[in-house]
């Protein structure tokens, strides 16, 4: 567990330190509050992320209202260790005005993934007869692994044939097909960083 000593509160005259809030799975930044010695504690102990209200003057859970919780993962200080970065998943909006981010809805490229993979994650569980991710699903390895092989297929085709735009959007069809197969093997995307980083890290000689 992290030790709290280590953090700087007195580089602030309130004992406030600024907390940036990050989407563990899409890297989006979802918000920024502040939080004291206690606010981290509970945040530790309940696996809950809750910050100190400046305008309330209390401990406030994230969520406790609305029940878009955040979901604690992880948290790291910065070099000063005057500023922490949490990771959370949230359970929700995390904006009181219903958009994901408090920053707004725009979604950079790098947060996509995440964003897809949550998608397919909600598909999965849900009772929709009607949802083509779902059908897929319900296929087995068969149905998501013919679909993979056919856009890849497409996405060479149109790289030798067809242009710069079929080819991004045969692309996107493949990488969406193969995010499902990797939901139906119940295989989390992060595996594939983590394996991606391992072989950067390493050296790998082909990368």
């Amino acid at each position: 567990m992290m030790d709290i000593s280590t953090l700087d509160w007195q580089k602030n005259p309130d004992g406030l330190i600024p907390v940036i809030v990050q989407d563990c799975d899409t890297s989006q930044v979802l918000m920024l509050g502040y939080m004291n010695r206690e606010a981290l504690g509970e945040t530790l102990k309940t696996r809950l992320v809750t910050f100190y209200s400046r305008s309330k003057e209390r401990l406030w859970q994230k969520g406790e209202t609305s029940g878009n919780a955040l979901q604690f993962v992880s948290c790291t200080p910065d070099c000063d260790q005057d500023c922490l970065l949490i990771r959370a998943r949230p359970k929700g909006p995390t904006c009181h005005t219903g958009t994901q981010s408090c920053f707004g809805n725009e979604e950079l490229a790098v947060e996509t993934i995440g964003i897809l993979t949550r998608t397919i994650a909600k598909r999965a569980s849900s009772g929709d007869s009607n949802s083509y991710t779902r059908k897929l699903l319900d296929g087995g390895i068969e149905a998501c692994g013919a679909k993979v092989f056919e856009e890849a297929e497409e996405v060479v085709r149109a790289a030798r044939e067809e242009g710069e735009q079929r080819t991004v959007e045969e692309a996107a069809d493949l990488l969406y097909h193969l995010l499902v197969l990797l939901k139906q093997q119940e295989i989390r995307f992060s595996a594939v960083a983590e394996e991606l980083i391992r072989r950067r890290s390493g050296g790998n000689a082909a990368e």
